[in-house]
């Protein structure tokens, strides 16, 4: 088992978690405070984005790594 290939596999697993958890909390508009502050939903927005194109990334980069 090629363990570069696993760690990526994982991380991208990770980051889809991820932006799995930034699109729930769109769709639900859910509001987070961290102490006193509001976080906008807009850092949600980013942080989807990101974390998709870093999933799609580590998944294509463990694809193509040999065994």
């Amino acid at each position: 088992m090629n363990s570069q290939k696993t760690g990526l596999y994982v991380a991208s697993i990770f980051f889809v978690i991820f932006a799995i958890g930034h699109l729930v909390r769109l769709l639900k508009q859910a509001q987070v405070t961290v102490g006193t502050l509001t976080i906008p939903m807009g850092v949600s927005w980013v942080a989807l984005i990101i974390a998709a194109i870093l999933c799609v990334w580590l998944w294509r980069l463990a694809s193509r790594s040999g065994t």
